[in-house]
């Protein structure tokens, strides 16, 4: 390509790559592998591609962006979009590259769907939610008598449900009459925590609706439940779009600091991704979004600064103050979530500066509190938090690990969608791989390329780059081939046409051309091991600093939490050195735990009091200021450590063989 090619940078999955001007933004997409779609071949009538250029420096991407690096839109184009109400939007179809542009690709015009793997657990939970549903007979108005009807109906409420000194919304309170006279002075009342009437309904109704949100620095999830019942009619999953502004927290931070607006276009981004999760969720149970009466969140404390629309720079340096740690309770129209407007939004309390309340929803979930066992707990994500401890002492820490684990900062490092790489096996005598992508249960060795279709054999999604759990399997199964050594090189003398040269630096083929859906081999690279290692080294030192604080050695227990944390495999965990040494079948991946604390806080409202305690009993460590986290980091770099013993693989680690001379090292040339 030409000097004067344009940068093009494709959000959230990270793809960039230069272009001549006049390139389609969709001929880019799909240069790059990314699908987008497209059903009516740039005829402008179906819609299907919009995407977003961005505005403003990005300079964690290096680029400059600007909506004008784009061909102007026809009108054809603009009477499209304004027909879809995406007026900010641009159709890839027909949208020309001009200069340098990030652009954002919505979930919807994705050809690839996301894969969020954050399922709800089954968990036994106590249903005693804040919100309540009653059915009273109001005493019609007479002469001479001078109550108002929302008198009349607290009377009733009082005399028939023992429920006094209520207050009511305004907007329950415009509905109050019309309700009644609807339902010939009969109504189903909502009321929240025996304290306010937020929603009337005219004569019996049933159904009461509330949604439990996690919210992650990488994905959403929104979990609808029946508050009567608690079951989950619903769950909705979506990518966080201010992953455009930066793929970690302290990134996310930066933005809103160097740009006026920044607080205010994050949380633009997460109320319209709640929004649109509350919408479907509850099109997906038969319901309207105006039937969720209740909301809980939890989620780093970053996240919920810029929930709330908080600017987060104080979380950016010591002493990382909060702007509140306490939970909160807020009325959904103030935050502009289009739920019912009078629902209350509960957000969980925070720990610390950096351990949230998504760590506190962790602690609801799993119980390390009520053990007798030392439990090592850790949500693994861009940023790890790390609780340790049992019914008599808890400790807590955080560790960023940045994306890399989310498939981020990898060469070809792609999210958990289909044609990811997420299990990898390799023969150590043979240096043969064998791999399985997301979207088909079948190993490569059970493909057949020549196959006409999938029935056939032929795989129905080739491998298209690799997710967290693959990259971790590799790193740890490249280390047990003896093909790693344990400082985390390639080894000189292993001589393999997998394994690829470029001077001191080296690169593992994983998939062959004829496997990837680009034509391209799949590598592992030495930065891409590097910053594996760089990622679990953080989140082991944040863990050994716990430990170390409290004088223990060992721990009874590891649970792995998180979307991520759920596929990690327990002994690759083990070889990579991810976490302490520990019985493999003692180490339990339990999904999504932060999401099932927001739901367990949704459906019982003594839980919420509970996070409360839990949350001011916690003692926070503050890695960043600890003098010996940096030797433990450095330590924790080699696999699976430089100094920690690894008792329970013992005779499973390769012994180090003696480096061969570089000028006996056969070599090929790179890619």
């Amino acid at each position: 390509m030409g000097d004067k090619d344009s940068l093009v940078l494709f959000m959230p999955s990270g793809r960039r790559g230069r272009f001549p001007k006049g390139t389609t933004a969709l001929q880019a997409a799909r240069a790059l592998g990314l699908g987008i779609e497209s059903i009516c071949g740039g005829r402008l009538t179906c819609g299907k591609c919009k995407v977003r250029a961005e505005e403003g420096e990005f300079p964690k991407h290096g680029i400059a962006s600007s909506a004008d690096h784009l061909s102007p839109p026809g009108d054809d184009e603009r009477q499209l979009l304004a027909s879809m109400h995406a007026d900010d939007c641009r159709l890839a179809c027909t949208a020309q590259i001009t200069g340098d542009v990030l652009i954002y690709v919505p979930e919807e015009s994705r050809a690839q769907k996301q894969i969020i793997r954050k399922a709800a657990g089954e968990r036994a939970i106590a249903i005693d939610p804040a919100i309540r549903q009653v059915y009273v007979e109001v005493d019609a108005a007479a002469l001479g008598e001078h109550r108002g009807d929302w008198r009349r109906l607290q009377d009733a409420l009082a005399q028939e449900w023992d429920l006094t000194g209520l207050t009511i919304d305004l907007t329950a309170l415009r509905d109050l009459q019309p309700a009644l006279a609807k339902g010939n002075r009969g109504l189903t009342v909502v009321v929240w925590n025996e304290r306010e009437v937020i929603d009337l309904r005219p004569g019996y109704a049933e159904g009461i609706y509330g949604l439990a949100v996690d919210i992650g620095s990488t994905t959403v999830a929104a979990y609808l439940c029946d508050l009567r019942t608690g079951a989950v009619l619903a769950t909705e999953s979506a990518m966080n779009p201010q992953i455009t502004y930066g793929e970690d927290l302290m990134s996310r931070v930066s933005y809103a600091m160097t740009h006026a607006d920044g607080t205010g276009k994050m949380h633009d981004a997460i109320i319209k991704t709640m929004n649109k999760l509350a919408s479907q969720a509850a099109h997906s149970a038969g319901l309207r979004a105006r039937d969720i009466h209740e909301l809980v969140v939890a989620g780093n404390t970053t996240m919920v600064h810029l929930f709330l629309g908080i600017d987060p720079r104080e979380l950016g340096g010591a002493p990382f103050a909060l702007a509140n740690r306490d939970a909160m309770d807020i009325k959904a129209r103030d935050l502009g979530l289009r739920v019912q407007p009078a629902a209350n939004v509960h957000v969980l309390p925070a720990e610390a500066g950096h351990v949230g309340a998504d760590n506190v929803a962790v602690l609801l979930a799993e119980e390390p509190h009520r053990q007798d066992e030392i439990w090592l707990v850790v949500d693994v994500g861009t940023n790890a938090e790390i609780v340790l401890g049992n019914r008599d002492w808890m400790l807590s820490a955080s560790s960023p690990t940045g994306p890399a684990f989310e498939g981020a900062q990898i060469s070809a490092g792609m999210r958990a969608a289909p044609g990811a790489m997420e299990r990898v096996r390799i023969n150590g005598e043979t240096g043969h791989v064998n791999f399985r992508v997301i979207g088909d249960e079948r190993w490569s060795d059970d493909w057949n390329l020549q196959a006409a279709g999938h029935l056939d054999g032929r795989p129905e999604y080739l491998a298209a780059g690799i997710c967290g759990s693959g990259i971790i399997e590799a790193v740890a199964e490249l280390f047990l081939a003896g093909i790693l050594l344990p400082e985390g090189r390639f080894h000189p003398g292993y001589v393999s046409e997998r394994l690829v040269w470029e001077g001191r630096k080296a690169a593992y083929m994983l998939a062959t051309p004829e496997q990837t859906a680009s034509g391209q081999p799949i590598f592992v690279t030495q930065d891409d091991v590097r910053n594996i290692q760089l990622a679990k080294a953080a989140l082991y030192a944040g863990a050994k600093i716990l430990m170390k604080r409290a004088g223990v050695e060992q721990v009874d227990r590891i649970v792995l939490a998180g979307a991520f944390g759920s596929y990690i495999d327990p002994l690759h965990a083990l070889i990579l050195g991810l976490v302490p040494d520990c019985d493999p079948e003692r180490i339990v991946a339990v999904g999504n735990a932060a999401g099932d604390g927001a739901r367990i806080a949704l459906l019982n409202r003594q839980k919420r009091a509970e996070a409360q305690q839990l949350a001011h009993w916690v003692r926070y460590i503050e890695t960043a200021v600890a003098q010996d986290f940096q030797d433990e980091f450095v330590a924790a770099i080699h696999l699976p450590h430089a100094s920690d013993p690894y008792p329970h693989l013992e005779g499973m680690l390769p012994a180090v063989e003696p480096v061969a001379p570089v000028a006996r090292v056969r070599r090929f040339r790179s890619r």
